[in-house]
């Protein structure tokens, strides 16, 4: 599927650093998406490679550039991530442009520079909702269709009585039941789906728990091939060593957050931190060393303890030197 979208001209910079382009064609519109779209320019087209990463909409960006629909909270986690020592670690955030009347934030697309990649996205962390989520859901309970239709899809003995009788759930409840069948909770890290060269997308991971399970689900990723994993292997390092010393990552509860994988047949690798939409400040005095395991109120994620068992496994696929 290709799409073309391109920009003719910058007509208005805001005091604020908001652009505003006048298009010179129809570009291509993804409302509504929840299965991601990370755009790779190739031949002067745009190759869509779709992975479970973010909800939102999507434009395809000029430059090697992707637009996603706005969140203020996800901007001001952009804008603090360009000052800190994660940067290197992140898409390069570009500001926000407005398309249609409709504002989007703007980042690097991190596939530009690869030749025909594989793509791999893992949420990380042993809890993939807010603890306000749960305030709301006690507070103001709305049971969803959606989310018992999904549940039922993955195992229908799933909802209690009740569940079957409203034909309905908590999303927390969903989240929280969704977590046990996978290895988010065992290993603080779970595979959402993967996108090999020129494959189809893997997304059947609800049920992958187990330790062997997520090697298995890692070496078809990489196809066996230690040079990649030596390549996620090092940048992995590099990254717990920069969180470890992050102001950022201390002082932000970060939930829902995805690791990006990224490698193609020249033996080129990468891994990015993306998608800070429930990404959360603490309180000036709270902040969270991301390993101690979760207890409501603690607001810890589990982020580095999914990390520590990440750089574990793929450790122990490579061999002994």
């Amino acid at each position: 599927m290709l799409v073309n979208s391109t920009y003719s001209k910058i007509t208005k910079l805001s005091p604020c650093g908001t652009l505003t382009f006048t298009p010179c064609s129809s570009p291509g519109v993804y409302p509504n998406i929840i299965h991601v779209m990370y755009i790779e320019i190739l031949q002067l087209s745009y190759v869509c490679l779709i992975l479970l990463v973010f909800t939102g909409s999507f434009h395809v960006g000029d430059y090697g550039t992707l637009l996603k629909r706005f969140c203020e909270g996800e901007q001001q986690c952009y804008l603090r991530l360009m000052e800190d020592s994660l940067r290197p670690f992140v898409p390069a955030y570009h500001g926000v442009v407005q398309r249609d009347e409709q504002d989007y934030n703007m980042m690097d697309n991190l596939l530009t520079h690869f030749n025909t990649p594989a793509i791999m996205d893992c949420k990380m962390g042993t809890r993939t909702y807010l603890e306000e989520e749960l305030v709301i859901a006690r507070e103001r309970p709305q049971p969803r269709k959606d989310m018992y239709e999904k549940m039922v899809a993955v195992d229908p003995e799933a909802p209690t009585v009740q569940e079957r009788a409203q034909q309905a759930v908590l999303k927390t409840r969903y989240m929280q039941w969704r977590e046990t069948l996978s290895s988010t909770t065992t290993l603080g890290f779970r595979i959402e789906g993967f996108r090999k060269a020129d494959e189809e997308c893997h997304t059947n991971f609800k049920r992958t728990k187990s330790r062997e399970q997520v090697i298995e689900a890692l070496d078809n990723f990489v196809d066996s091939n230690t040079t990649i994993l030596w390549g996620y292997l090092r940048r992995l390092k590099q990254l717990r060593q920069v969180l470890e010393a992050s102001d950022f990552f201390k002082s932000h509860e970060v939930v829902g957050s995805s690791l990006l994988f990224v490698h193609d047949w020249t033996g080129s690798t990468g891994v990015w931190m993306i998608d800070f939409g429930k990404t959360a400040a603490l309180p000036s005095h709270l902040m969270l060393d991301h390993r101690t395991p979760w207890e409501e109120g603690n607001r810890e994620d589990g982020y580095l303890w999914g990390l520590d068992n990440l750089i574990d496994i793929l450790s122990n696929m490579l061999p002994l030197t």
